[in-house]
């Protein structure tokens, strides 16, 4: 098989994880990856002239996007789906205790999340969430009536 299918099978395979994740991060990688195959194809057969340039697009995309996204993060009306989760209820259903994270189900979608107060969460207990982590939801046990 020729290098440069090889690149956009690697850039299609990294289009599809992005879509899934929405972190912007792979998608750079993506485009990376477009540049190395259009170097195979039209350029060069050396793979580190495909790679080096590749990697210098990703790092430019990742260098210059960062302000722009975080930015528009920042700017007025733009709402995060993760921070809307903020004081709605859910329910623990794998145990999180000191230093391993659980799984809680807010709403319709699976988290991973810990204990604001440290203390560990059992299977089934009901929990709110209070802030958002990177990756992480922290909760804490539900004082309320459910």
């Amino acid at each position: 098989m020729e290098l440069w299918a090889i690149w956009l099978i690697v850039a299609a395979v990294l289009l599809v994880i992005e879509m899934m994740t929405l972190t912007f991060y792979l998608l750079w990688i993506a485009i990376g990856a477009v540049v190395a195959a259009a170097l195979a194809l039209f350029v060069t057969d050396s793979f580190v002239w495909q790679v080096l340039p590749g990697c210098a697009v990703v790092l430019v995309l990742t260098t210059f996007t960062k302000p722009i996204t975080r930015y528009f993060r920042s700017s007025k009306g733009f709402s995060d789906a993760v921070d809307e989760l903020v004081g709605k209820p859910g329910i623990v259903l794998e145990p999180a205790e000191e230093g391993k994270p659980g799984i809680v189900k807010v709403g319709n979608e699976t988290w991973s999340a810990v204990s604001i107060t440290g203390e560990p969460l059992a299977q089934g207990d009901t929990v709110v969430v209070v802030e958002r982590g990177s990756a992480t939801l922290r909760v804490d046990k539900w004082k309320g009536e459910v």
